[in-house]
């Protein structure tokens, strides 16, 4: 009885008007079994039945908010009783209508709903509602319920046969939101793949969708259903496209709009053609391919528009590829080959024309049509082939033949596209000969341009297994040789590098017969030495040796040729540091590049792999110690292997050989390396008769020379996959820890630090991570003590705040709770007189990516948006920090804030734009030219992106960039001019009434000592001059 006199209170309070929240309390009733749907009816009796329309619909309206958060509860009772209900109610007035449709919305969406009753609350919809008269809100409420019961109750409204579509038709007949239009595509959409049937109605279906192509919708601003004319666009054409019954009408009006001058229909009729193409076939497409391949080659020939070209080209390959798979009778016309013929004829004598206008659209055409299909492909390459090589022998001018060979290359690469028979030849044999011939005289060619495409067809024809004979890849590396070696064009090289990678790795018994031979020879010889008869060469020896490493690189994709290359370039390094020259330094850098690109190559290739690590990384380690063990406590010059450069490239060797390691492989070699340095075991180098026992870790005894090797073991173990256990890891990082706080070498302490951090980067979350940091947080604690202005404590604060950054970077990208506690030790730091500065520096430093560590081309654990985490969480902390801040720290802070800011994606810096605008204009004014740059950095986007915002403010920008534009720094002035032109873009009335005084301000810029400066001036006062003018 209590509950009876609560409902019939909350019913009471509802329709009067007193209370709006009663139908929460109502469904939570039902949720919780105090009442049911049918006992609020009941107590809704009396004014469900009132003669005010007004009050009929409060109740209705009651009803309807409570099903639509209790509808899972509904038993099918109480579902079947109200559906009736609801059918009936929609013969009541039309005020009532929109809350009769929430209802049968909520029913629509339950699971018990009987059998019978989806097909007639779809009847009555159909009957009683003019939907199109209805507010959007409810007509989206007839879409909803639609989609609802077809998702459910298909079979049932499949038994309606075409009236079912028919209703739907009527429904969505005139709809214009776009809110809605995405629901009604969807829904038109299901009708057809889900096989409803459409009986007479499938013009109809037709008529009501295409009436939108094409899509023309511009969002408003601020728009919060973030509806974008894409999503529209793609709607539609999935309805458009989805069934080929829609051809006979669809393709005509495709055809309609090509001929239209709007760029954007154009656009979207060649997309959706290439969507048709999918599932269209012979029968949908014959009639009307004349006038489609008529609209696709005026389009390329004739369009401005490169986005129209590309669509076109694309269209005309699914063209081609749908009449490829279009199955033919026997006695039947073969489409294709009479569509291919049509495209031959438009296109062939274009290639013949002595002026070569419309050479290139008509190859780009004929090679789209090609793409479509092997059988496409054949037809179209044994007419085409004869002519270009014709037309090659016919055309002395290099830069015509240099057109014909970069059409003949495409061709050559579509053939290679597709997969043959074994027992099929290559089309491309008949023409083999007079094709080697053809490329070959391209290479001797004096054209830059002419060898450059010469060398990119020789690669494509030499990647095909089974087109050239034994005779011409000699042929073909001799070549190669020569442009390498003799050539002084760096493009030419590039482009025999190029291909020689490509070549090596399907026929590599030649490069190792003749190129590895020639390019140690080479060398082998004097960097300055000319060989006899070569006078005439413009590359100097030094060059020649440069070519010759980078050669070796690159022909190394083979295990047989990585056996043979590797030892050349480990004894060239090794001879490097017995060298006096003075460029052995930049060489060996080189060498290193060069051994980096055969561990790229040794990827995946287990063979090459275990042999890289077996022989490359012993040696380059052996070689490492060995120099630093004879520069020990000698007063002789140091050797290029003691140079930090050099140090940093053969670590990135290693680096790259480990990253790209197995399993088990790397598990095996770690441990020797691991041992090198903890033991000084060097049983595994190649060369292991060292003068004395190497000791890396052996403080305060050992010397930098040794201990700056640190950074090779860095490399070895911080790029290690993250399954490979690092052996004797604790032990690791107490030496690490101890030579970090206590070498003097910066590059040493810094190495330290760097592999501290990678290792806890990779450690896995536990007891003994928590170990770790623990040890190491207590001993940045105690080593970060205030200075006393003892200079060896200074340093010692240095050392520490080294490792505080690196290891905080390490916690960050990974997430760690601990981030936040060594991030704010940071942001402390930044008003410490001595750390400070380093500090805001360093911030930069924890938000952009390490090249050498703890980024994911070494395993290294980077979350996804570590970036906007750490934005989120130390922003509001820099930006209180800048305002409690004395003027002496107030620039710490503004630069921290400024790198921070600068590594945000620019979606995310404009969400927080006006709370952070401020300071950043304040940046504007710091005499740090690095804060200066970076802010500048931040601001020039969003003058492009935030006008409204930024137009706030365009006095004081204004101002500060032009004192900018006269800074010491050569960046900074570049920046601003930067800036300034993209002010042009802001609103007219903001910046027109600024015109004069930065025109005449600009003016100083143009006479710059920098020609980058002169040419960013000239830019932006040209854009300020235009402002105004007509057409602007």
């Amino acid at each position: 009885m209590a509950a009876d006199m609560r409902v019939a209170g909350l019913v009471e309070e509802f329709v009067s008007g007193q209370q709006d929240g009663a139908a929460k309390d109502l469904a939570k009733g039902i949720f919780d079994g105090q009442c049911t749907a049918l006992e609020i009816v009941e107590a809704l009796g009396k004014c469900l039945t009132n003669s005010e329309p007004r009050t009929r619909g409060r109740g209705v309206q009651l009803l309807s908010q409570v099903l639509l958060l209790s509808y899972s509860s509904l038993n099918q009772k109480e579902v079947e009783v109200l559906s009736i209900f609801y059918i009936d109610r929609l013969k009541d007035h039309h005020l009532i209508t929109p809350h009769v449709l929430q209802g049968l919305k909520a029913l629509s969406m339950s699971s018990v709903l009987p059998e019978g009753l989806a097909v007639a609350v779809l009847k009555a919809l159909f009957q009683e509602v003019h939907v199109q008269s209805l507010l959007q809100s409810d007509r989206h409420s007839v879409y909803s319920i639609i989609a609802n019961v077809m998702d459910t109750r298909e079979q049932e409204l499949k038994g309606l046969a075409a009236d079912f579509t028919f209703g739907f038709i009527q429904a969505m007949d005139g709809e214009k939101d776009p809110r809605n239009l995405l629901m009604a595509f969807q829904i038109s959409r299901n009708i057809i793949i889900n096989n409803y049937e459409l009986g007479s109605f499938v013009e109809e279906l037709f008529e009501v969708t295409s009436c939108y192509f094409p899509i023309d919708f511009t969002p408003p601003p601020n728009d919060p259903h973030g509806i974008t004319q894409e999503e529209l666009v793609l709607s539609l054409r999935s309805v458009l496209t989805a069934t080929p019954h829609f051809a006979e009408f669809l393709l005509p009006l495709l055809i309609e709009k090509l001929d239209s001058d709007v760029q954007s229909a154009k656009v979207d009729s060649l997309q959706t053609l290439t969507a048709c193409c999918r599932d269209y076939r012979n029968k949908e497409l014959k009639e009307f391919l004349p006038a489609l391949w008529h609209s696709i080659r005026r389009e390329v020939f004739q369009t401005a528009s490169d986005k129209i070209e590309t669509e076109g080209l694309a269209a005309l390959q699914g063209l081609s590829t749908s009449l490829s798979k279009s199955v033919i009778d026997s006695d039947a016309e073969d489409s294709l080959d009479t569509f291919l013929d049509n495209v031959l004829q438009d296109c062939k004598h274009h290639l013949c024309e002595p002026d070569m206008k419309l050479v290139w659209p008509s190859a780009k055409l004929l090679q789209a049509a090609a793409s479509g299909s092997y059988r496409a492909c054949s037809k179209i390459n044994s007419c085409i082939f004869p002519l270009l090589l014709e037309q090659f022998n016919k055309h002395k001018q290099s830069s015509q033949r240099w057109t014909i060979l970069g059409i003949l290359k495409v061709f050559v690469q579509l053939i290679h596209k597709w997969d043959r028979d074994e027992e099929d030849e290559n089309p491309l044999c008949a023409f083999k000969d007079q094709l080697c011939i053809l490329v070959f005289s391209a290479l001797t060619d004096s054209s830059v341009q002419l060898q450059t495409v010469g060398a990119s067809t020789l690669a494509v024809l030499g990647s095909q297994q089974d087109l050239l004979s034994p005779s011409d890849i000699e042929l073909t590396v001799d070549h190669l040789n020569r442009l390498i070696l003799r050539e002084a064009d760096p493009q030419v090289c590039a482009a025999a590098l190029e291909a020689s990678t490509t070549i090596s790795a399907i026929h590599p018994s030649a490069f190792i017969a003749k190129m590895v031979p020639a390019l140690t020879q080479e060398l082998n010889m004097e960097p300055m030495e000319v060989k006899d008869g070569d006078e005439h060469l413009a590359q100097p020896g030094n060059s020649l040796h440069q070519r010759s490493i980078q050669a070796l690189a690159a022909i190394s994709t083979h295990p047989t040729i990585v056996k043979r290359t590797v030892p050349v370039l480990l004894q060239h390094l090794t001879n490097l540091q017995k060298g006096s020259s003075g460029i052995e330094s930049d060489m060996a850098i080189l060498t290193c590049q060069s051994l980096q690109l055969v561990a790229e190559h040794c990827r995946g290739v287990e063979e090459s792999s275990q042999y890289f690590h077996q022989m490359v990384i012993p040696c380059l380690l052996g070689l490492a110690i060995q120099a630093a063990m004879q520069n020990c406590g000698s007063e002789v010059l140091l050797g290029i292997l003691c140079e930090e450069q050099v140090i940093t490239a053969l670590g990135t060797v290693i680096s790259t050989a480990y990253s790209h390691s197995q399993t088990e492989l790397a598990s095996r070699t770690i441990s020797q390396v691991v041992a090198l340095y903890l033991d000084g075991d060097v049983s595994f180098l190649p060369e292991n008769n060292f003068s004395r026992k190497f000791q890396p870790f052996q403080l305060p005894d050992s010397p930098w020379p040794q201990t700056q090797l640190t950074a090779l073991l860095q490399a070895a173990v911080c790029s290690l996959p993250k399954n490979v256990v690092v052996p004797q890891q604790e032990g690791l990082l107490t030496r690490l820890m101890e030579l970090c706080c206590t070498s003097n070498h910066r590059f040493t302490y810094t190495s330290a630090a760097k592999c501290i951090a990678g290792l806890i980067n990779k450690c896995p979350a536990g007891e003994q991570l928590d170990a770790i940091l623990c040890d190491v947080l207590k001993k940045i604690d105690s080593g970060l003590g205030r200075n006393t202005g003892d200079c060896s404590q200074s340093a010692s604060r240095t050392r520490v705040f080294t490792l505080l950054l690196w290891l905080t970077k390490s916690l960050v990208l990974r997430y760690h709770p601990l981030a936040t506690t060594l991030t704010d030790k940071l942001i402390e730091l930044l008003t410490d007189p001595d750390l400070g500065t380093a500090t805001a520096d360093g911030f930069s430093m924890l938000v952009s990516d390490s090249t050498d560590v703890l980024n994911k081309a070494t395993h290294a654990d980077v979350r996804i948006m570590y970036r906007q985490r750490f934005f989120t969480e130390n922003v509001p902390k820099l930006v209180q920090g800048f305002h409690s801040a004395s003027e002496d720290n107030k620039s710490n802070y503004l630069k921290a804030l400024s790198h921070v800011l600068n590594s945000l994606p620019k979606q995310v810096l404009m969400t927080e734009l006006p709370s952070l605008l401020t300071l950043l204009l304040e940046a504007l004014s710091c005499s740090d030219q690095v804060v200066q740059l970076s802010t500048l950095g931040c601001l020039h986007p969003l003058l492009l992106d935030a006008p409204q915002i930024m137009s706030l403010h365009v006095e004081t920008l204004v101002t500060k960039l032009l004192n900018l534009t006269l800074s010491p720094a050569m960046k900074v002035r570049i920046a601003s001019l930067q800036c300034m032109h993209a002010l042009t873009k802001l609103p007219p009335h903001v910046i027109l009434p600024r015109k004069s005084r930065v025109i005449q301000a600009l003016a100083e810029p143009l006479d710059d000592k920098k020609r980058l400066v002169r040419k960013e001036a000239v830019r932006a006062r040209g854009e300020w001059f235009l402002l105004g003018s007509p057409g602007s």
